[in-house]
C-alpha cells in the first residue's frame, strides 16, 4: 500500500534548507546507496529520504512529515527490518555517531545510529562492557528498543533492562527526554516497542565491570547432532549464571567466504561465553567437548572487545528470513523433535537453527519495568534462511513447546509485522497499544513491527 503522496522538489528543498544533513529524491545520486541495510529482504521505496546529522534534524524531518501526513521509516543498520518503506520519509539516522562513556557512573550515551562495536571499544578503556548482541555490527538503538538478547543475557538480562535515559523525537515533531521519573509510559513502551513511538536519537544505559571472558565455540559434524544436542540440553540445567551459551545448527552453503570446514554440510556450533576463569571454564565445558568427535574448538580466554569471535557472524549483507519462537523448556522429545526438522538427513532449508539458553537474569523482571516480555521462556528458538515461500518448519513445527510468544528481534520476513502482537503478552501489548494511540494516533511510524494505535477512551 502506497501513501498515494508524492514529494514535489520545492518542498524537499524546503526540508533541505531546514537540516544540516542532507535529503534525496528518487534519481539522486546516494539515493538508492542510502536505502541499502545490512538485511537486504526489504526493498525500500520511500518517497524521500532525510540523512539526518543530529537530533534538532530529525526533529524537523519528523515534523516535516507529520504536516503531510507521510508515514515516516528509521534505518542505521537495517539489520532488523520487518516491513519495507512504501512510499513517504526515510530517516537514515547511520551518520548520528558518537560515544560518551562515564567510568565513574558506568554509563554510557550514544548517538542514534551508533554500532555495537563503537561503544565495547569505548568502554574496554574503562574496564566495562555493554549488554551487546553476537554482532558487534548491529546498531545499539535497534537492537536495544526490542529487548536486546546478548551474550551475557543470563548474568545481566536484556540491554533493555540497563536503560536509564533516552531522547526521543515524537510523531508530533517534539523532543523527549524519559526517564524512569519523567514520560514514564513513553519510557516503559520504547524499551521494548521497538520503533512504534518516534525516532530515538540518543540512549544512555548502563554498563557492566567486565574486562575479558572465556568464550568461543565448539563445532561438530553434523552426523553428531543427536549426541551434542541432547548432551547440550542436560548440560544447560548445571551451569551457573555467569555461563550463557546457545547451540546452531549450521547449513552453510558452499562459498569462498565461508570457512572450509563449514561449507555445504551440516555443522553442530556451541556458542559459550563464561565470565569465571578459564580454567573454571574448561572444566565447565568438558562434558560438551566429550559429546562427540570435534571438528574445531575456538574456546579461550579473551578480552571482551574480541567477543565477536564468538559467534562469528555474517560481516557482509545479506537478504535472510528470521523466524522465533521463546520455548517453555526443552526435554528429550523436544530436542527429537528439532533434530526430526532440522538435523542430519531433514529436509531443512534454514542456514541456521539456534538454541539460546535463557533463564537466570533474563527471567527476573528489571529494577524498571518495561515492555520486554519472555520472561518465563527457557530457552530462545529461531532460524534464520534465504528467502523462499516455503514455511517456517521448524518454528511451527516446536510450537508444542512454545510459549506461543515470539521475540521480535528475530523476526524478519515479508509478514514479520502481521505477527508483531505474538510478541507480547495481552496486558502488555493492551498498554502499548493505549500509549501508541496517544502518541502516534495516526500511526507514522508503521513500517516497523507495527503496533496498531488504539483509541483513547472517552
Amino acid at each position: 500500500m502506497t501513501t498515494g503522496k508524492s514529494i514535489e522538489k520545492p518542498a524537499a528543498a524546503d526540508l533541505s534548507e531546514r537540516i544540516r544533513g542532507r535529503v534525496l529524491l528518487p534519481g539522486d545520486d546516494d539515493f538508492a546507496p542510502e536505502l541499502d541495510g545490512f538485511n537486504q529482504i526489504s526493498e525500500h521505496s520511500p518517497d524521500l529520504v532525510a540523512v539526518v546529522a543530529g537530533a534538532e534534524d530529525v526533529r524537523e524531518a519528523v515534523s516535516f512529515a507529520a504536516a503531510r501526513g507521510l508515514p515516516v521509516a528509521v534505518q542505521a543498520t537495517g539489520h532488523g527490518p520487518s516491513t519495507a518503506a512504501d512510499g513517504g520519509l526515510l530517516i537514515s539516522t547511520r551518520g548520528m555517531r558518537g560515544v560518551r562513556v562515564d567510568p565513574a557512573t558506568r554509563t554510557a550515551r550514544v548517538e542514534g545510529g551508533t554500532q555495537w562495536f563503537e561503544v565495547v571499544e569505548a568502554a574496554a578503556e574503562h574496564g566495562l562492557a555493554p549488554l551487546n548482541g553476537s554482532s558487534p555490527l548491529t546498531g545499539v538503538i535497534g537492537y536495544t528498543l526490542g529487548g536486546g538478547l546478548g551474550l551475557m543475557a543470563r548474568k545481566y538480562g536484556y540491554a533493555a533492562d540497563h536503560v536509564t535515559a533516552l531522547e526521543i523525537v515524537t510523531p508530533d515533531g517534539q523532543s523527549h527526554r524519559a526517564t524512569a521519573d519523567q514520560d514514564t509510559d513513553l519510557f516503559w513502551a520504547v524499551r521494548g516497542g521497538k520503533g512504534n513511538f518516534g525516532v530515538v536519537t540518543a540512549l544512555e544505559f548502563g554498563l557492566v565491570p567486565v574486562e575479558r571472558l572465556y568464550g568461543g565455540g565448539l563445532f561438530f559434524a553434523g552426523e553428531a547432532a543427536a549426541e551434542v544436542l541432547h548432551a547440550w540440553r542436560e548440560w544447560t540445567a548445571t551451569v551457573p549464571e555467569d555461563l550463557t551459551s546457545s547451540l546452531a545448527l549450521l547449513r552453510l552453503p558452499d562459498v569462498e567466504s565461508i570457512p572450509p570446514f563449514l561449507r555445504g554440510r551440516l555443522t553442530v556450533h556451541v556458542r559459550i561465553a563464561y565470565l569465571g576463569s578459564a580454567e573454571d571454564g574448561d572444566k565447565l565445558v568438558g562434558p560438551l567437548r566429550a559429546a562427540g568427535p570435534l571438528v574445531v574448538d575456538t574456546l579461550a580466554d579473551m578480552p571482551y572487545t574480541r567477543c565477536g569471535e564468538i559467534h562469528n557472524d555474517p560481516t557482509e549483507p545479506i537478504p535472510y528470513s528470521e523466524r522465533s519462537m521463546m520455548l517453555r523448556e526443552l526435554d528429550e522429545a523436544a530436542v527429537g523433535a528439532l533434530l526430526e526438522l532440522a538435523g542430519p538427513g531433514a529436509d531443512c532449508i534454514d542456514l541456521a537453527v539456534e538454541l539460546r539458553q535463557l533463564g537466570g537474569a533474563v527471567g527476573r523482571p528489571p529494577k524498571t519495568p518495561n515492555a520486554v516480555d519472555h520472561r518465563d521462556a527457557a530457552f530462545a528458538l529461531s532460524t534464520l534462511s534465504l528467502p523462499d515461500n516455503r514455511p517456517p518448519l521448524v518454528v511451527d513445527g516446536m510450537a508444542a513447546w512454545g510459549t506461543g510468544r515470539r521475540y521480535l528481534n528475530f523476526l524478519a520476513s515479508p509478514d514479520a509485522a502481521d505477527l508483531t502482537e505474538s510478541g507480547y503478552e495481552p496486558a502488555t501489548f493492551a498498554r502499548l497499544a493505549e500509549i501508541k494511540g496517544r502518541v502516534d494516533p495516526d500511526n507514522l511510524f508503521r513500517f516497523n513491527h507495527n503496533i496498531a494505535p488504539r483509541p483513547r477512551q472517552a
